[in-house]
């Protein structure tokens, strides 16, 4: 028999003062919850409280919580001298150090504490339920329930299924989790559960890519905020979150799905940890900061000499080159002249496949990426070889209508095009395995990560066929595993479904 989650006075029980434990204890006690907090060491739990009576009370200064709310809420903050002080709790939360012996030590205790209808969660972002419900006696009310830092600001919180866990509690902290103003998903208890499984490839696959010289680091970044849409690039986000935790976590990740290629991470991310370029920490990672911390962002924009391209010719129909031609003021040549640039918009090619794949001269042949579009920043590329007048003429042609123009190595599937197909593979992975619903997975990458499109729904947007043949081309040119489509992704884009179609 679960606990009723609806109840008024549910009590939650928090072990740990960190900083998560300290945001677990606000946000149920600005949820209406009383909550008791305890952390073995001498003073911990007192100072968490005090931390959040003065983060609640700066609210209410702020106008954000009416006064009488954020009284009432820090009443409802309660120090347990010891765990014995959490026997009555309803639901207890461990956010303590991730270090599985311990946890288990701990959760032993609280299940000869505990009432036998009391739920015992584990806030761990990366130990199974499953393996901390191994040492307990009533494994059908052990859970996860991951928070993300900080607590009070992240509407996130996984809801975690170990092998044992009941219906009923999941279901009754899902309840729980709304009540402390989070938005729940479901997630099954996996290797990186939902949040940090789903975060892999916009990592992963942009190291890929300038450790094959494709683009410098800060170009990725500037391709990936300015034309897809992201909050930061996936080198700020490496560098904020710290080397030191992103490498050790996607090897976790990596071994856990027992080395699929699609989750591996490259030998630059092993390497810039053991430099000791773990990031902002260090005000030394793939960027370099200032003494205050701040970014120092190196310019990206290329010189650029030739004269503007007045007239091309197109390898082959496209009404992304036509219209945005005839924006620019360029003539399309009906035939080759046998000196003017040749344009291509390629799904996943390079220039060099283009060129073989038509018969064109690679010499002229310049691509422009105009899925994600042009006028924020455009993506050229050219094989190698290329003509340098011919390619500066239409990165100089571009420029007059872009906010940026960005030249990268020739490459299949440029930048955002191989970025943003492995976000999606991965989300249509999670999908088909089961991880969550593909409602769920939009909804983790997106408050989790804030990620402009959950990863299911990034296919849908770029085009489900689009995505897929982007992942099949880029397998077919590398040969590599690594762009193994998703069966998920892969049967609808054929049937031409919706992503979200269930089976």
């Amino acid at each position: 028999m679960s606990i009723d989650p609806q109840k008024q006075d549910l009590k939650i029980g928090v072990v740990g003062a960190g900083a998560m434990g300290r945001g677990i204890a606000q946000v149920s006690a600005t949820g209406g919850m009383p909550v008791y907090i305890f952390d073995e060491a001498d003073g911990a739990a007192s100072a968490a409280k005090d931390f959040i009576t003065s983060m609640i009370s700066r609210s209410t200064e702020k106008g954000r919580m009416e006064k009488e709310e954020g009284d009432a809420a820090i009443a409802r903050i309660h120090v347990a001298e010891n765990l014995d002080g959490l026997s009555d709790c309803d639901l207890v939360i461990e956010a303590i150090v991730e270090n599985i012996d311990i946890k288990q030590k701990v959760f032993q205790q609280l299940e000869e504490i505990v009432r036998p209808d009391t739920i015992i969660a584990s806030n761990t972002s990366s130990i199974r339920i499953s393996s901390i419900a191994s040492a307990c006696n009533h494994r059908e009310r052990i859970a996860g329930l991951h928070f993300f830092n900080p607590v009070p600001l992240m509407k996130l919180v996984e809801v975690i299924n170990g092998t044992d866990t009941s219906r009923e509690v999941t279901e009754a902290l899902e309840v729980i989790g709304k009540r402390m103003g989070r938005v729940p998903v479901v997630v099954k208890d996996a290797p990186g559960f939902l949040v940090n499984l789903g975060g892999r490839a916009y990592s992963t696959e942009s190291l890929r890519i300038v450790s094959e010289g494709v683009a410098t680091p800060f170009q990725v970044d500037a391709i990936m905020r300015e034309t897809c849409g992201f909050r930061m690039g996936p080198f700020e986000l490496l560098d904020l979150t710290g080397i030191d935790v992103n490498f050790p976590v996607s090897q976790i990740i990596y071994n856990g799905y027992f080395q699929d290629k699609r989750l591996s991470t490259y030998p630059l991310h092993e390497s810039m940890m053991e430099a000791g370029r773990l990031g902002k920490k260090t005000k030394a990672g793939f960027y370099a900061y200032s003494e205050d911390g701040t970014i120092i962002r190196p310019d990206v924009e290329e010189e650029i000499s030739a004269a503007a391209a007045t007239q091309v010719v197109l390898a082959e129909p496209s009404e992304a080159l036509e219209k945005l031609m005839g924006e620019i003021g360029v003539k399309i040549l009906p035939s080759d002249n046998g000196t003017s640039p040749i344009l291509a918009d390629p799904i996943g090619e390079d220039c060099t496949a283009v060129s073989v794949r038509l018969g064109v001269d690679p010499k002229r042949l310049v691509a422009i990426d105009t899925h994600t579009g042009v006028v924020s920043r455009a993506t050229v590329m050219a094989a190698p070889g290329a003509n340098e007048e011919i390619v500066q003429s239409v990165m100089a042609m571009l420029r007059a209508v872009s906010g940026g123009v960005t030249r990268i190595k020739d490459n299949p599937g440029f930048v955002a095009q191989r970025i943003r197909a492995m976000i999606a593979n991965l989300g249509c992975e999670m999908a088909q395995i089961g991880v969550a619903t593909p409602e769920d997975i939009d909804k983790g990458m997106k408050l989790g990560l804030n990620y402009p499109f959950g990863s299911v729904e990034l296919a849908e947007h770029m085009g489900n066929r689009n995505c897929l043949k982007i992942l099949e081309t880029l397998q077919a040119i590398t040969g590599e595993d690594r762009y193994r489509p998703s069966q998920w992704l892969r049967r609808r884009a054929l049937l031409d479904l919706p992503i979200h179609t269930l089976d």
